[in-house]
């Protein structure tokens, strides 16, 4: 048995929640804040049997999609700020970051 633990953008997190469910996996949704840009993720802890890992994957992979996201620069710390004109900067957030677990014991009261 294993633990899939999967990191994703809330803007995912209803399709993926409807698509593990359609293909009846069962999964506890925990709210979760990115470190990067400080927003909004979803963590979703899903225990599956080890012939059922990879079609996990493959729903996660199918519902959470990479996207770009213009975000202002954050002001720096030291030195003047006068002349600090933070630009937009376009980077890719989305996806899922996703680790498997292995699970020594599990059980369900």
């Amino acid at each position: 048995m294993k633990l899939i633990v999967a990191v994703i953008q809330d803007k995912d997190s209803n399709r993926l929640s409807r698509a593990l469910v359609k293909e009846g996996f069962r999964a506890t949704k925990l709210a979760s804040t990115g470190g990067f840009l400080r927003s909004g993720n979803t963590t979703f802890m899903i225990g599956v049997e080890d012939e059922q890992i990879e079609a996990a994957l493959h729903v996660i992979r199918s519902n959470c999609k990479v996207r770009d996201q213009l975000v202002t620069p954050v002001t720096p710390m030291s030195g003047t700020t006068d002349s600090y004109m933070p630009m937009p900067v376009e980077v890719q957030v989305g996806g899922a970051t996703v680790f498997v677990l292995p699970v020594e014991r599990f059980e369900h009261f």
